[in-house]
């Protein structure tokens, strides 16, 4: 039987936090997921394979995930909300899709987002209940399904050039819904 193996890349300057200190951080993957990790220090190569005792292959995807969040900006902890929680998934937002190459405004839109003193950043993770990170040229998001779709289209307003207050009034309006939505799955349906 063949092994199940992935291969990414990874940002060289990211590649020590992947391993961790005294690699407690590739120890903790490799443990959890049922992976064997094999990293390239000097080209960022990452390669998975699945252990051997693994009974679910989908781990490979997490590992995989977990790797990409990691890469992309998230601490550890935070990427490791992933293998936590279930209905957690990573969506990422390539800012060179949209503006091409052009380093002046994937560096304006990334102020955007992240606003004054991270002020943006935090009310987009606190309504959405997102973990949100702008690193380089993408904007990485953690959450479910809702969560990371009600921040997806706060972050595609900014871009677009809405005004932070008309985000925010989205994102509190939203936060509202996706409260309500929550509160009426956990109401019994009334008896007939």
């Amino acid at each position: 039987m063949t092994e199940a193996s992935s291969f990414l890349k990874v940002p060289r300057e990211r590649i020590g936090v992947l391993i961790g200190p005294s690699g407690a951080i590739k120890k903790y993957i490799e443990k959890t997921l049922f992976v064997k990790l094999e990293i390239e220090s000097e080209t960022g190569g990452v390669r998975i394979t699945i252990a051997e005792n693994a009974e679910d292959p989908s781990l490979l995807f997490k590992a995989k995930a977990v790797i990409t969040a990691i890469g992309r900006g998230f601490a550890p902890e935070l990427a490791f909300r992933l293998i936590r929680d279930e209905d957690s998934f990573l969506e990422m937002i390539d800012l060179r899709t949209i503006f091409g190459r052009s380093e002046s405004d994937i560096k304006r839109v990334k102020g955007r987002i992240i606003g004054m003193e991270g002020k943006t950043r935090r009310i987009l993770e606190e309504l959405t209940e997102t973990n949100v990170c702008v690193y380089g040229h993408t904007v990485s998001l953690i959450g479910d399904i809702e969560q990371v779709q009600a921040a997806k289209e706060a972050i595609q307003m900014l871009i677009r050039g809405s005004q932070h207050s008309t985000v925010y009034r989205f994102l509190h309006r939203k936060r509202r819904e996706l409260k309500k939505r929550k509160l009426e799955l956990w109401e019994k349906p009334e008896e007939k």
